[in-house]
């Protein structure tokens, strides 16, 4: 990837994956993808908001909506067209990559010819 369009960190890798089926809230962001690294990744809620302020600025998601819940205000965000490239961009890049490694596992198995 160029400097313009730098590979995501696994944690923003997944917490734009988990904006995919529409806005969620920050607790719902992090359950999501938790479920969706099958509870590999737990995302602390510090770095969590860290990464959605730095996502927000880089274009690549925006705040949706906010809510009141006890009386506190629950802000939802959502993925922007930006941040649906940049994921796509990104996860093709991670396939381009493992395809590198399982090709060579199987030709590692394979007789010399």
């Amino acid at each position: 990837m160029t400097r313009q369009n730098p590979s995501l960190t696994e944690p923003q890798y997944f917490i734009l994956a988990s904006l995919m089926d529409g806005p969620l809230h920050g607790y719902g962001i992090i359950k999501a993808a938790e479920r969706a690294s099958d509870g590999r990744l737990r995302i602390a809620v510090g770095t969590l908001y860290g990464a959605l302020e730095r996502l927000e600025r880089a274009g690549l998601l925006a705040a949706d909506h906010e809510e009141i819940v006890d009386g506190r205000a629950r802000r939802y965000y959502r993925l922007t067209e930006d941040g649906t490239e940049a994921l796509g961009r990104e996860a093709l890049r991670m396939q381009q990559a493992a395809a590198v490694v399982i090709g060579r596992s199987r030709d590692a198995g394979a007789a010399p010819a």
